[in-house]
């Protein structure tokens, strides 16, 4: 992570590069460019746009000055005013930082930024209006043609707005009415197109890059499927418990899912070395000591992260990758090393590099592989007995410090907990015993 005094200095000479170029080079009001850094000032504050790597305000800066660069270019070389995008940073903001708050100031700031350029009031009312609406059409999209389609209806909401004020502006040819349509649909082309663009330049990921990593014929997937099933159907029940919980206190349940999905991918390499892939008379540890075991199952997350930058995934997934353990202890072969040394043992030596879940989502897929791991080895499954398990592990990781540098409450952990018994609970509930040749 970068260092906060160099992130908080930079911010400052964003600021005042916004306001040297807006007061001194474009000729805008100054106290109008104040107002809008203040709003900028009042995102950061409430740390809306800081989850993950902070200071991302200087990202949200750089696509306000995109429509700076836009408006002024059509402006200075005479062109009409329907060429200017009104709806495609409020879109593209909407769908990168997946913030209805965020995008809202925007185009607040742009319609009154807007306003004061023209010298016409009723056009930055247009823009900001648009910017409302098209946020909530192209608030998590699912698929590239709901951005599309907010485009679309950008255009038709710009002409109706543009019908009712009409009377209030320059007296405009009829012919402005689909060029406005044309320019809210072209917003929402030109947002699908470049979206891949933003997200590896402001290291997000959006819901729709998402899903394409759901799809198990992607390259990564289709090797765990065939070289790890074990690990397959692992990741995949820890997806489901991560995505349930996620949406109980309010975490991002996609993000989730998808990083439990990729979060042991690193297990491809030497699959014959973990339980889950392995048959029931197999047992590589064996011949192993038990300090180049750990070394053998610790290096599945350097392995992942290796893998995930082969393959080019998003720095949100390789998180995951990264975090799924923190500095947990190897338990069962520092055990082992006590008992073949027959004293003390540091057990700094038998734990994972880090660094420690950083994020709600991170945090939650954590606690639902360590569960979900914990499951697999319990007796007789009950409801008691799983409620038990249950409570232990999370207990246990919070009290050994995993969820220290996240932002999860007691509350929320009491929320997943209840989620995992639950979700567990069904899974190894008591079937009846039909008699023998017949199923249900």
């Amino acid at each position: 992570m970068k260092n906060p005094l160099i992130n908080k200095v930079s911010i400052i000479l964003f600021l005042i590069l916004l306001f040297i170029l807006e007061v001194y080079i474009l000729k805008i009001n100054p106290l109008v460019i104040i107002f809008i850094i203040s709003l900028f000032l009042y995102l950061e504050f409430k740390k809306k746009i800081s989850e993950g790597i902070p200071y991302k305000i200087t990202h949200l800066i750089l696509l306000y000055l995109l429509f700076v660069f836009i408006s002024d270019t059509v402006i200075r070389n005479n062109r009409p005013i329907y060429f200017i995008p009104f709806s495609l940073i409020p879109i593209l903001v909407t769908v990168i930082f997946s913030d209805l708050e965020i995008s809202l100031i925007m185009s607040f700031a742009l319609g009154i930024r807007f306003s004061f350029q023209i010298n016409n009031f009723y056009w930055g009312i247009i823009l900001f209006t648009t910017g409302i609406f098209s946020s909530l059409i192209s608030w998590k999209p699912r698929r590239r043609f709901k951005i599309i389609q907010a485009g679309i209806f950008s255009g038709l909401i710009q002409c109706i707005e543009l019908f009712f004020m009409h009377n209030f502006m320059i007296k405009e040819d009829f012919l402005i009415y689909p060029w406005l349509f044309l320019n809210g649909f072209v917003s929402g082309i030109v947002v699908s197109g470049v979206l891949p663009i933003f997200e590896y330049l402001f290291e997000r990921i959006t819901n729709i890059s998402l899903l394409e990593l759901s799809d198990f014929n992607s390259p990564l997937l289709k090797e765990m499927i065939l070289k790890a099933p074990g690990t397959y159907h692992h990741s995949l029940i820890v997806g489901n418990l991560s995505e349930a919980a996620s949406e109980a206190i309010g975490a991002d349940s996609l993000l989730s899912r998808i990083g439990a999905y990729y979060h042991d991918i690193g297990k491809i390499i030497r699959p014959q070395y973990f339980i889950e892939n392995q048959l029931s008379n197999q047992a590589f540890h064996e011949k192993l000591s038990p300090a180049l075991s750990k070394l053998i199952i610790v290096n599945h997350v350097k392995e992942g992260i290796r893998l995930a930058k082969r393959y080019k995934l998003n720095k949100k997934i390789i998180d995951f990758i990264a975090q799924h353990h923190g500095t947990s202890l190897v338990y069962y072969f520092y055990l082992k090393a006590l008992e073949d040394n027959k004293e003390d043992v540091d057990d700094k030596l038998f734990r994972y590099p880090g660094p420690k879940p950083k994020t709600k989502e991170t945090a939650i897929v954590l606690l639902a592989d360590s569960v979900e791991a914990a499951s697999r080895v319990l007796r007789d499954p009950n409801p008691n007995k799983i409620a038990e398990l249950v409570r232990r592990v999370v207990n246990s990781k919070f009290i050994d410090g995993q969820l220290d540098e996240c932002p999860l409450t007691l509350r929320d952990l009491e929320k997943i907990t209840e989620v995992f018994i639950r979700i567990l609970t069904s899974m190894y509930h008591v079937r009846v015993a039909y008699p023998q040749g017949v199923s249900s």
